[in-house]
């Protein structure tokens, strides 16, 4: 069996910057996803298109097709008034900050008295990525995971959520976590990206 839509696909992966150094890893599981929609970055699901189980390979992604070449027009400066309910402001923080077409994470790059900068750049962006990779298994997704375009993942050793802590073990490890964010389960996201 070959990687190509619908098709869900386990890999354990090494991500390197372009010094070598390690930035991140799968484990101790391998990430599982569904091909075909846009749940990993552009460029390495093009790169595992058509691969089979067993095969390992390394790959340059450039910032292009991972997450965006840096883009200044997403710096804003916004008056330290806006964020008076963040009790100590720090640069480097990362804020989810809420616009008109939805919520955001921001870093603070800049403080002064009056001002606050943010940068809505993804911490990636700009950085081409180096990544090894180990193709695990390959099996075709099941009618639910097309219709949702991302894969059901059974979680009974689930730790729960990295955000707000809560633990769903014996519930299906879901969105009914409360809070939407990566659980880091299985090597993914139990209910939500």
């Amino acid at each position: 069996m070959t990687i190509a839509k619908n098709k869900v696909v386990s890999f354990d992966y090494t991500l390197r910057d372009m010094d070598d150094e390690v930035m991140d890893m799968s484990g101790p599981e391998p990430l599982v996803y569904l091909h075909g929609y846009n749940n990993i970055i552009g460029g390495l699901e093009k790169a595992l298109e058509g691969r089979t189980p067993g095969d390992n390979f390394k790959i340059t992604i450039p910032a292009a097709e991972a997450y965006g070449e840096w883009d200044e027009s997403i710096m804003i400066t916004v008056p330290r008034s806006n964020l008076s309910g963040v009790e100590k402001l720090e640069e480097g923080m990362e804020l989810e900050a809420q616009f008109s077409n939805g919520s955001q994470i921001v870093k603070i790059t800049k403080i002064t008295d009056t001002e606050v900068t943010l940068d809505g750049n993804h911490p990636l962006a700009g950085m081409d990525l180096n990544f090894e990779i180990n193709i695990k298994e390959i099996r075709d997704a099941t009618k639910e995971e097309i219709a949702r375009g991302d894969i059901h993942h059974e979680h009974e050793h689930c730790d729960g959520c990295k955000a707000c802590g809560e633990n769903k073990a014996g519930d299906g490890c879901n969105a009914d976590a409360g809070c939407g964010t990566d659980t880091g389960c299985s090597g993914g996201c139990c209910h939500g990206h």
